[in-house]
């Protein structure tokens, strides 16, 4: 018999217990991930649940000085089911949002833009008020449909607005060192060639990542994004949380845009 063959079969057993071991040390920490996963989502359940009968008094009062503009991103395939959407919009009438950029890639809420307008109480179109600052007025709300394809060509046009600019600007003898391609020029090109876009301070991303969906990001400029779920299981008291949150903290400009996640 030989003398290496005993060294070899307690090197494959423990070897055995070792694979068995990190599998059920694998197994353990996927249940207790998974646990918390559950009881955390129970507990948004019921606070979303109480927020939405009115006991948390906080919430029933929202600055909405600093929400001038909404947008809110569907993702496609739940963008088909118009009754969600609706029902989405209804609720942010209710919490008194009055202007909603309502964003899908492919543009299939615009095609039904007439039916939404129809159906939800006191909203208008927001591009036919010709204003970026427009209010609509008490119980009303203005939404803007938004697809991936929208407002590209003023972008061009704009674009080819600023090197016009630079490029007259250039010569030697009119050079004062001036940075042409900055915000405020842009928004003065864009306001030219007729395109001055309502630009969101809160993006809600309704769909199963966390992204902007594409989102037109020359759009989002310091807008915070928040990753609202699914909107097949979307909650009131979720949405209503999640606008009081941006209008209760402190916004610096110039920041970057960040995720939060809601459920």
């Amino acid at each position: 018999m030989d003398m290496n063959e005993p060294m070899l079969l307690l090197s494959s057993w423990v070897g055995q217990i070792g694979d068995v071991g990190l599998d059920l040390l694998w197994r353990f920490i996927h249940l207790v991930v998974s646990l918390c996963h559950v009881v955390s989502g129970i507990f948004e359940a019921i606070e979303s649940y109480v927020i939405s009968l009115g006991l948390i008094q906080k919430y029933n009062s929202i600055d909405f000085e600093k929400l001038r503009c909404l947008a809110v991103v569907v993702d496609i395939e739940v963008a088909r089911d118009i009754s969600k959407v609706i029902e989405l919009l209804q609720w942010l009438a209710t919490i008194g949002v009055k202007q909603v950029g309502l964003f899908d890639s492919q543009g299939l809420l615009k095609k039904s833009k007439d039916m939404i307008l129809e159906i939800v109480p006191g909203s208008v179109l927001l591009p036919d008020t010709g204003e970026k600052n427009f209010s609509p007025g008490q119980n009303r709300i203005a939404i803007e449909f938004i697809s991936s394809s929208d407002n590209k060509e003023a972008v061009v046009k704009a674009a080819n607005i600023l090197l016009e600019k630079y490029l007259k600007s250039s010569h030697p003898e009119n050079d004062k060192g001036e940075d042409f391609f900055t915000e405020s020029h842009l928004n003065e090109a864009l306001t030219v060639v007729g395109d001055n876009v309502h630009v969101p301070d809160l993006l809600l991303v309704y769909g199963p990542v966390r992204s902007h969906l594409g989102f037109p990001a020359w759009r989002l400029r310091y807008a915070e994004i928040v990753h609202m779920g699914s909107l097949k299981y979307m909650r009131y008291g979720s949405l209503l949380k999640a606008i009081y949150k941006f209008t209760g903290v402190r916004q610096n400009y110039g920041k970057s845009f960040i995720f939060h996640y809601y459920t």
